[in-house]
């Protein structure tokens, strides 16, 4: 399991002096990109191909208040992956500093060709590093129906009072 340690900073803690949900969400994309770049993700290779990851949804499920003034750490394990790797799905757990688990964080996602804006399976070079990454032991191959598990759509306001 990939673990990163970070020091909460003053900006990370909200009006209840514990720390904020956007903090929670920045933790676990720096995460999330630490370890995608350590693998081989980098800036150098998502350019060669011209590519990059986009979020479908992130949930986050809060069980103990953290504070200002001690480390944390959060985990990453990849618990899906489509076969062809265009679909992925992380899970990681926030830690405090005697190790205890206080939230738990699920986000999928898919990689986007930024130059024609769509969806695309990874290249093969790259899946085969994504293949290679240590996968939890309920791991599951995901299809474009798992992208949808929760049944949203946009919203139309034009008929709405706004």
């Amino acid at each position: 399991m990939y673990l990163k340690e970070f020091e909460i900073r003053w900006n990370d803690i909200d009006a209840n002096r514990h720390l904020a949900n956007k903090a929670y969400v920045e933790y676990a994309a720096h995460t999330r990109i630490n370890f995608l770049s350590e693998k081989g993700f980098d800036q150098r290779s998502l350019g060669k191909f011209n590519i990059g990851p986009v979020v479908f949804y992130e949930h986050i499920y809060y069980f103990k208040e953290v504070f200002y003034g001690k480390p944390i750490r959060v985990s990453l394990e990849l618990s899906g992956m489509s076969e062809d790797g265009k679909f992925f799905e992380f899970r990681q757990n926030f830690y405090d500093y005697k190790g205890r688990n206080f939230a738990h964080y699920e986000m999928m996602g898919a990689w986007l060709d930024l130059k024609i804006r769509k969806l695309i399976p990874l290249p093969e070079e790259m899946l085969g590093l994504m293949e290679a990454i240590d996968r939890t032991n309920d791991f599951r191959i995901l299809t474009s129906k798992d992208t949808k598990k929760y049944d949203k759509t946009s919203v139309d306001l034009s008929d709405a009072d706004v």
